[in-house]
């Protein structure tokens, strides 16, 4: 077999140290499913106070409404 390797008092096959620095990179490269997603804001640049109160009354209707395509 290949080369093997002491790391602490132990002999360490180097297909393990292969294996756990792919383990190790994954993790670190991989973001956290479980972490807290901040919420998408739009912003917009209205011309009057009329127009963003329109804005944000149409924004507040449609948000959780299913796209049609």
């Amino acid at each position: 077999m290949g080369a093997a390797y002491h790391i602490m008092g132990r002999t360490v096959p180097s297909h393990f140290l292969a294996l756990g620095t792919i383990g190790l990179v994954a993790l670190i490269a991989i973001p956290n499913p479980f972490s807290s997603k901040k919420g998408e804001s739009i912003d917009f640049n209205a011309g009057s106070k009329d127009e963003e109160k329109f804005i944000k009354e149409y924004l507040a209707k449609h948000a959780g409404a299913p796209h049609k395509q």
